[in-house]
């Protein structure tokens, strides 16, 4: 977030990967809260989940104009947000839904992943957020192991370690060495 505000620019982040973040972050929060798992075992999504949304609303705001596509997903979620986190939809359609958000992240990391990729790049991507999501997914494992979570609670932390973890390397590969100008070729 100080990152993207110091630059004023959101330049080499994917949009649908962070709305996708906000999306699983908000299943996976109300599942741990519906399953009554103790605090300590999902904590961190209730302030990931916060952190996901100030991102959002901050690369909506530097990639003006917002389209009406976008209002309507921003929309959307806002109608449906506080019916899931509230627990208030069907039991199976919300183990479906939990089920789902280990593919949500994973489609969530993916476009980011690529466009790094792609551009060589990782644009205003934080190194130091990726290395705390990384190790908050290796504490998360711990954690849910000593409360007993789900085996699904688990694997989807161990997911969230190979993804973050992949974002992780792509900001060590392709930061540039400060203190070095670059050569010109004639």
């Amino acid at each position: 977030i100080l990152k993207i505000l110091k630059h004023q620019s959101v330049r080499g982040l994917s949009v649908v990967a962070f709305e996708l973040e906000v999306v699983g972050y908000t299943i996976a929060l109300a599942y741990c809260l519906h399953k009554g798992l103790p605090f300590s075992a999902y904590g961190e999504l209730a302030f990931l989940l916060i952190q996901a949304i100030i991102l959002v609303a901050i690369i909506y705001y530097y990639s003006q104009p917002v389209g009406t596509k976008t209002w309507i997903r921003a929309l959307l979620y806002c109608a449906v947000a506080p019916t899931i986190l509230a627990g208030q939809i069907d039991p199976i359609l919300f183990e479906a839904l939990y089920a789902s958000q280990h593919a949500i992240f994973f489609f969530a990391r993916v476009p980011q992943i690529w466009a790094n990729y792609s551009n060589k790049s990782t644009g205003e991507l934080s190194f130091l957020t990726c290395l705390m999501n990384s190790a908050g997914s290796m504490v998360r494992v711990f954690t849910s192991l000593q409360e007993k979570a789900p085996t699904s609670v688990v694997m989807g932390s161990v997911l969230g370690i190979v993804m973050n973890g992949t974002i992780l390397s792509q900001i060590i590969v392709y930061q540039k060495p400060h203190g070095k100008k670059e050569k010109k070729l004639d």
